[in-house]
Order: structure tokens, then C-alpha cells, then sequence
């Protein structure tokens, strides 16, 4: 239904205009791979700097069949450090989720799914990326798969 709008337990990042919605159990990374992502400078990998949309909570509305993002209005451009407290980020304030990442231990995530898993939001399929958070490569490999989302033909 067009214009109902959630809100989601996870840390959304963007790159342009495509977010990832990063999901886990509290404690389990979300705001840490967020903050690696901000991190990252651009490359022939990565076409522009991830910016955040929101930490702890993004609200998920319906348009047509795009999925938006934003951060309620309290937390905008506020990310949580672990150690530090709460920090401001440059962030955006709405982006298409084009993209769900769930966190995992290592040993649970296949090298090669085939068929590349989905996962519904509202209705919407969108693609299921699973990561391990504190691996070195977390961050690029989830920018990286939102780069390629960018990349394809609509």
C-alpha cells in the first residue's frame, strides 16, 4: 500500500541514491560496518562516497513499488561508536533500498550462492547479501555489491 511506512530494527547506508539496510541482533556490528563503510573513499570499485541514512532504526515507506529510506528525525545523521558515543556523520536524508544485508558468523555464509538469495520488505524483493561484520573486506564487499546494483539496467 503506497505511503505506509515502517519502521526497521537496522543501520542503513547509501551510495547515491541505493541504500543497504544492514540487519542483525543488537551488538552484532551493524553500526561498526556502517562506520567502515563511511570510511571508504571512492575507487574504480566504488563510484562515490556511502553516506549514512540511518543507525539503529530506518523508517521504510512504500512508493509505487520503491522501497525509500530515511531516519526518523532524532537520530538523523547520528551514528553510535562503540567507545566514542554518538557521533555525526554526513548523511542523506532518503535513498531506494536496494538492498538487505543480514550478519553472520563466517562459517554460515556460502562462497558461492547460487541461487544469489532474496528477501521481501513490504512486498518488495530485494536482493540478501550475508556478511560477516568484523572481516576486513565487510565493508568493500558491501559497497561493492551496491555499486553492481547500481551498474544494471533497470
Amino acid at each position: 500500500m503506497d505511503g505506509a511506512a515502517e519502521i526497521h530494527h537496522g543501520t542503513t547506508i547509501a551510495l547515491g541514491s541505493y541504500a543497504a539496510l544492514i540487519r542483525g541482533p543488537a551488538g552484532t556490528g551493524k553500526s561498526d560496518l556502517a562506520l567502515r563503510c563511511l570510511a571508504i573513499a571512492p575507487t574504480a570499485l566504488i563510484p562515490s562516497p556511502a553516506l549514512l541514512v540511518a543507525d539503529d532504526q530506518t523508517e521504510i515507506s512504500l512508493n509505487g513499488d520503491v522501497l525509500k529510506v530515511d531516519a526518523p528525525e532524532t537520530i538523523r545523521g547520528k551514528l553510535e561508536v562503540r567507545g566514542l558515543g554518538i557521533v555525526n556523520v554526513p548523511a542523506t536524508t532518503r535513498a531506494n533500498l536496494r538492498l538487505v544485508v543480514d550478519l553472520m558468523a563466517p562459517e554460515r555464509i556460502e562462497r558461492l550462492p547460487d541461487p544469489a538469495p532474496n528477501t521481501q520488505i513490504m512486498g518488495v524483493d530485494l536482493p540478501l547479501l550475508h556478511l560477516a561484520p568484523f572481516e576486513d573486506s565487510a565493508p568493500v564487499k558491501l559497497l561493492l555489491a551496491l555499486a553492481q546494483l547500481m551498474r544494471k539496467p533497470n
